[in-house]
């Protein structure tokens, strides 16, 4: 505990926030929005974070994209759909609260910060019962946070401050969060805050932390940002704050090494299928692309090849990332399967096999792996490509309640200190498999947005006393 009159401030804001990813730029634009002064401190040269390497899909419920084609969705019926994929492993206020938040966000994002979002009608993916994605024109995070960054230099009520590393929460008499230390250029730095939001996402780029908390994952590349590296829950474990969800993660099932791009899930989802070094499926590809990656860390050979057909690769070009996949000649293709395999140096004879037996799978019946998604044929040329799983971000963190408050190991709220984003605990269960695509960037922008709404109204409230 620390004696606020005699602590000595270099600065003074309404509310600080630790990291400027999604999550922490939502926040502070939602705090500056209603005029208060925030400032934003990031460790690292650049505003970037695992927002700018997502897809920038954000599921959402209720949207006036849904009901421009006639889909009619409840907040409640996407959480439902949620607490299915993680198998009711979630908390169901949190899941419920991140889902009501949802649609307002997207329309927010869109109205005030120009995103220019459209309903992504390419495909569905694993365990959306309706499409709720919802995604800029490149289909990419990056120009999310472009926009961000944008939005964030046009106000005069934020201050951004690069190469600012939050390293200590400083508490007041009453343990009640009341500013932080700031690691800069010129030294250590401490500021004043009413509040203070967490936001610098999971531990992903700590190895030691990974080992010991997901180790199934730990020897397959790292996707995510470098600078993940868990202070902001171990800021907060030092002064009595809990954690769950620990073991949770978004894995992915499709790096391609060779040009450090993601191939999107929608190569399996609008019909393709994974096959191994030998040109054998090992799995239900369609299950999703966190928990597949665990399937495919169990091959021989540490690697898999999506095969697809023409129409489905021509449909994806409107995705940024498989956008670039094709100016690289990063696929193979041919018009016989054979010859596929041979470009990419796998079993043709088992490769050819398999694929005669997938073609003969029929849309809602069940294969030999129980996957029963298989929304056409593959007919004409034929595309393959090389890929790798790999640990894309972690979803367990600091437990909050409902308005992204921090919680002790009590269940009691540490006042003034809020956490989103990989920071806190996730919608995402306790496994791999718990991780529904769109989880973790609606978890950061959600949250982030609840955490600057929740408090600004705090102090507002506490000004009108």
């Amino acid at each position: 505990m620390r004696n606020e009159v005699q602590i000595m401030w270099d600065a003074e804001v309404d509310i600080a926030i630790a990291g400027a990813g999604g999550c922490g730029l939502v926040a502070a634009l939602t705090v500056a929005e209603k005029g208060l002064q925030v400032a934003v401190f990031e460790k690292t040269d650049f505003v970037l974070g695992n927002t700018a390497a997502s897809a920038g899909m954000i599921p959402a419920a209720g949207t006036r994209y849904q009901r421009e084609i006639g889909i009619q969705e409840t907040p409640e019926e996407m959480a439902e759909d949620i607490l299915k994929k993680n198998h009711q492993e979630s908390n169901p206020d949190l899941t419920l609260a991140l889902s009501k938040v949802s649609g307002p966000l997207v329309e927010w994002m869109n109205d005030k910060l120009d995103m220019q979002f459209s309903l992504v009608t390419e495909f569905k993916y694993p365990g959306h019962r309706n499409l709720r994605m919802h995604a800029p024109p490149t289909r990419s995070g990056l120009e999310l946070m472009k926009k961000l960054k944008q939005a964030v230099n046009d106000k005069d009520n934020i201050y951004l401050m690069l190469k600012s590393q939050v390293e200590k929460l400083i508490l007041g008499d009453k343990g009640e969060v009341i500013g932080i230390d700031v690691q800069t250029t010129d030294g250590v730095q401490r500021i004043k805050a009413k509040k203070v939001i967490l936001a610098t996402n999971g531990f992903g780029g700590n190895t030691s932390m990974v080992k010991k908390f997901i180790p199934e994952i730990s020897d397959a590349l790292y996707f995510g940002y470098e600078a993940n590296t868990g202070e902001g829950i171990e800021m907060a474990l030092e002064i009595g704050a809990d954690v769950s969800n620990m073991t949770a993660y978004q894995g992915h099932a499709a790096v391609n090494e060779a040009t450090g791009l993601l191939v999107t899930w929608g190569t399996i989802m609008s019909g393709g299928f994974m096959v191994n070094q030998n040109g054998e499926r090992f799995g239900n590809e369609a299950q999703g692309y966190s928990e597949f990656a665990l399937e495919v860390v169990k091959q021989e050979v540490q690697n898999g090849y999506i095969i697809i057909d023409q129409d489905i690769y021509q449909n994806l070009l409107s995705i940024e990332d498989f956008k670039q996949l094709d100016e690289m000649d990063a696929f193979k293709s041919s018009d016989s399967i054979e010859d596929l395999a041979v470009k990419l140096g796998i079993n043709v004879k088992s490769l050819k096999q398999t694929y005669t037996a997938f073609q003969k799978n029929e849309q809602g019946s069940s294969d030999q792996f129980g996957r029963t998604d298989f929304p056409k044929q593959l007919t004409g040329k034929l595309f393959g490509i090389k890929v790798s799983p790999a640990l894309f971000h972690t979803q367990g963190g600091l437990n909050i309640n409902e308005h992204a408050q921090v919680v002790n190991g009590q269940g009691n709220v540490i006042e003034n200190l809020y956490a989103g984003g990989g920071t806190a605990v996730g919608v995402s269960g306790r496994h791999a498999y718990g991780y529904m695509s769109g989880n973790g960037l609606l978890a950061a922008l959600g949250f982030g947005k609840i955490a600057g709404d929740h408090a600004v109204h705090m102090i507002q409230q506490k000004g009108m006393e």
